[in-house]
């Protein structure tokens, strides 16, 4: 049952990217330099979801993997 629990709380986590600011700071430096902060909340946002779907494909791998050897 825990173990239930925390992977529905680690996928919430993935799935709630307004709460992660995540840039390079290269990419941070060139946005804020235009001055266009809806430009910037855009890349922002692109750049937390190309790093969250990596993270959700590799942890449903390693769900279906987990489920196999219960079996």
């Amino acid at each position: 049952m825990k173990t239930k629990i925390s992977i529905v709380l680690l996928f919430l986590v993935f799935l709630t990217p307004q709460f992660v600011d995540a840039q390079c700071a290269m990419c941070r430096a060139v946005v804020e330099s235009e001055g266009d902060p809806e430009s910037a909340e855009a890349l922002n946002d692109g750049i937390v979801y190309l790093m969250a779907i990596p993270y959700i494909l590799v942890a449903g791998l390693f769900f279906f993997i987990y489920r196999k050897m219960r079996r």
